[in-house]
């Protein structure tokens, strides 16, 4: 692996202050960041992404890499839950197998943020399509977690959830409509008024990203001793799992993406995990599998390893 890649990304100061949160927690200190404020920057981030991708959209050619793209990444959202349900139901129960799943086959829309940073700090291009991927793995790999539940379910609950309904709540989900409401946005936009509103939509982003990344590490800090109580397959699951899905995409993107960006961004949205919008969901359609298990697993374990040596790894697999 090129250690410059490396380095580059451990001494990126959004990452640093993310060291500095679980510093914080394991020295037992005070130091939080105000649960409000914190809602309010992940809202700011996803909207600044979805914008500014909505008008890289816009300048965008409709072509055929477009098209595999959003295929390419509705197929990884069924195929990724499906072949981990079954490696999880060796060890876990039929509703914390079909919430990990999901999880897994979901995206985390922070990893896929610091990803962008990444990029960027590496002065490598990417194209705003790949945020409107990004919003079309949500929801698919949430329907696939409750379906194998529901087809291996022995008694069907009469007071189960419609499909419907949690269909639903997966596409009207904050974060999910968020992103897809400010990528048509971005989209309608001129390029005159996005000008308007670039120093809150671009200036200031990364300072905003690290302040996010810290309060994610407090709360990494906090759920990884939950996690280690649970046990040594959860804790291999959430590293070995991601390093698969994210090499094997590093790969296989090559047949029909050229742009080492788009790759990387594929690799990081094969391997992420979703905390957000998984655990709502699940909590309505499935409210017996444990959010302590598989919140941590994609908090605490997957998203430190993806934003730490996961993004220079796949990288390199693509170089």
């Amino acid at each position: 692996m090129d250690l410059h890649l490396l380095f580059d990304n451990l001494t990126n100061p959004a990452l640093l202050f993310f060291f500095l949160g679980i510093i914080a927690v394991q020295l037992k200190s005070d130091l939080s960041i105000p649960g409000n404020s914190s809602k309010f920057i992940s809202l700011y981030l996803l909207l600044c992404i979805g914008f500014k991708g909505g008008q890289e959209l816009a300048h965008s050619t409709f072509n055929n890499e477009i098209l595999w793209s959003l295929l390419f990444g509705m197929l990884l959202a069924i195929v990724i839950p499906c072949y981990t349900f079954f490696i999880l139901r060796k060890k876990f129960s039929l509703e914390n197998s079909g919430a990990i799943a999901a999880a897994y086959g979901s995206v985390s829309a922070v990893t896929f943020v610091t990803t962008i940073s990444f990029l960027e700090m590496e002065q490598i291009a990417f194209n705003g399509h790949m945020v409107a991927v990004m919003a079309l793995m949500e929801a698919p790999s949430i329907m696939v977690g409750l379906l194998l539940i529901t087809l291996f379910a022995k008694n069907k609950k009469e007071d189960s959830v419609p499909m419907k309904k949690v269909l639903h709540h997966a596409l009207t989900n904050g974060s999910v409509l968020l992103i897809i409401g400010s990528l048509i946005i971005g989209f309608l936009t001129s390029d005159a008024q996005a000008e308007g509103i670039k120093p809150f939509t671009t200036d200031i982003f990364k300072g905003f990203l690290a302040v996010f990344l810290l309060d994610m590490g407090i709360t990494s800090g906090r759920k990884l001793s939950d996690l280690i109580k649970k046990g040594w397959f959860a804790l291999l699951f959430a590293i070995i799992i991601p390093i698969i899905n994210g090499c094997a995409v590093a790969v296989i993107s090559g047949w029909f993406i050229e742009s080492e960006g788009n790759r990387l961004l594929f690799a990081i949205l094969a391997a992420s995990a979703s905390y957000i919008a998984v655990p709502a969901a699940m909590k309505l359609a499935a409210p017996k599998a444990n959010p302590s298990l598989y919140i941590p697993m994609a908090l605490a374990i997957t998203f430190p390893f993806n934003i730490t040596l996961g993004m220079p790894l796949y990288l390199y697999i693509i170089q």
